[in-house]
């Protein structure tokens, strides 16, 4: 149960910076809109805290951490990366074509 609650709050944590115009997901919009590199630091930001969770379930559920090599952390990455995949498409491809649906309409 714990595993299936881990993936949801990542697939959702990881979708998150793509889908709100928040700076670090909690100051007022910017006018101009988030440029690229913040979304990827609060990307990153969020990567980081979802592996402080991922470790504090895992000596919740067995009484200790394992130890993992490099091979681990860049697995975990790029899976956060693949959870971002609709976010991304939906910033940067889909929601352009919808506005411009809208307008022609």
């Amino acid at each position: 149960m714990l595993i299936t609650i881990l993936l949801i709050i990542s697939i959702i944590a990881a979708n998150l910076p793509w889908l709100t115009e928040r700076t670090l997901l909690v100051l007022a919009p910017m006018e101009t809109g988030k440029p690229v590199w913040l979304r990827l630091l609060e990307w990153l930001i969020l990567y980081i805290i979802i592996g402080g969770i991922s470790i504090g379930l895992e000596i919740k559920a067995t009484g200790g951490s394992h130890s993992q090599d490099w091979e681990f952390y860049w697995v975990s990455f790029f899976l956060f990366m693949i959870f971002a995949l609709p976010g991304f498409i939906y910033r940067h491809d889909l929601k352009h074509l919808l506005d411009r649906n809208r307008r022609t309409n």
